[in-house]
């Protein structure tokens, strides 16, 4: 399924929220802003995010791709989203 990119940042901000916030305010982000600088996300919790994006968004993430261009904040992941469910729909 085909996501289009407000979906995917609502879906994946819902997904820091419930997993890394516990539903606290104290942490505010925007969208562009690094998880990993904000202290929101550590390196298991990139892990916890690959596997959500593989699952909710039925792409497969490459060991190669484990990089903070793509995963880094919620623009970068929703963009990184998109771009590999373009290459899966040719």
């Amino acid at each position: 399924m085909i996501e289009n990119t407000p979906e995917v940042k609502t879906a994946v901000i819902e997904f820091i929220n419930r997993n890394f916030l516990m539903g606290t305010s104290q942490i505010k982000y925007e969208e562009n802003d690094s998880l990993l600088e904000k202290g929101i996300v550590d390196s298991t919790g990139v892990l916890e995010m690959v596997s959500f994006i593989q699952d909710r968004f039925a792409v497969i993430v490459e060991d190669s791709e484990l990089v903070p261009e793509n995963l880094d904040s919620v623009s970068n992941i929703a963009a990184f989203v998109a771009r590999k469910q373009q290459l899966q729909r040719l």
